[in-house]
């Protein structure tokens, strides 16, 4: 064989390999995790009660470490939950952005809490009806003391302060453990003003003025400054795709699992948000929380 037929040869072998290989691509892009491939957003979904920020930390982190990742969508549909969970996710949210843009899209409920935890991201999108605001802080203590009575249930109590055992259940709160737990409320109030005027580039004085635990819908909550547009979860991908300096379609990724059936997920489960977080929330009982508990007058 002269050495322009092996050369040919040799071309023509390695023309096949290149289409063999290009095909293998297309297929793994087209049929396989979309995280493989192209410009991506990471999706973090925080939905119902936030107890456990753990996972959620976890995802901002393998996000912000991810080279692929460009921006980061944060899907919030929550009436809130534990001061400190919530505080967590809040700077870790600061943390990130420094790097990456993220952006909020708030579902169905994003109140106290919730709330607390969209205020940082770079940009915050609400449905019209979205159920947010409820700026405050509950304290919820159960009193059982006539049950306890009427069973025969006594407790023994040996303390080292006057106000070391506030919260027992068997007996109603005295004044120094009340007001002790009204001075916490208060300091852990002003820190959710304060961030929320921070984050938002309110004045702490007009934060004050709507933030008395009530609720409101997502478009007051934009013209309060509170949301920066009006729009569902694909809008909230358009955005973070245009500040991410993405051209065309994005690809979403989860930190466990393939999107690809993302947007129908949460149309079956938006329904179903709010009345879980009621529900998780009864459930926890005790303790200081940015929560919105629509049974309960104080917010």
């Amino acid at each position: 064989m002269s050495s322009r037929r092996r050369l040919a040869l040799s071309f023509g072998v390695a023309a096949v390999i290149v289409a063999a290989f290009a095909a293998v691509v297309y297929v793994l892009g087209e049929y396989t995790s979309p995280a493989l491939f192209g410009d991506k957003i990471g999706v973090v979904v925080v939905r119902g009660v936030i107890a456990d920020p753990a996972p959620t930390l976890k995802a901002l982190n393998k996000f912000r470490n991810d080279k692929d990742v460009r921006a980061i969508l944060l899907r919030v549909d929550s009436p809130g939950g534990g001061v400190g969970a919530s505080q967590e996710i809040f700077r870790e949210i600061q943390r990130v952005k420094k790097s990456k843009p993220v952006v909020c899209s708030m579902g169905g409920v994003a109140a106290s809490g919730g709330l607390y935890i969209s205020v940082p991201c770079t940009k915050v999108l609400a449905n019209p009806g979205t159920i947010t605001g409820s700026i405050g802080v509950i304290v919820t203590i159960p009193e059982m003391q006539k049950l306890f009575a009427k069973i025969g249930i006594s407790m023994q109590v040996i303390k080292s302060g006057e106000v070391k055992a506030t919260g027992q259940i068997d007996r109603p709160l005295s004044e120094p453990e009340r007001a002790m737990l009204e001075k916490l409320s208060k300091d852990l109030y002003e820190q959710f003003v304060e961030d929320v005027s921070l984050s938002r580039n309110i004045p702490v004085g007009k934060v004050r003025t709507f933030a008395d635990g009530g609720v409101f819908s997502g478009k007051t909550a934009m013209e309060l400054g509170l949301v920066d547009e009006l729009g569902n979860f694909m809008d909230a991908v358009n955005t973070a795709a245009k500040l991410a300096g993405i051209k065309g379609e994005p690809k979403l990724v989860n930190p466990e699992e393939d999107l690809e059936n993302l947007l129908g997920r949460f149309l079956r489960e938006e329904s179903r948000s709010l009345v879980q977080g009621i529900f998780d929330g009864a459930q926890m009982v005790g303790g200081l929380q940015y929560l919105y508990r629509p049974q309960s007058a104080a917010n």
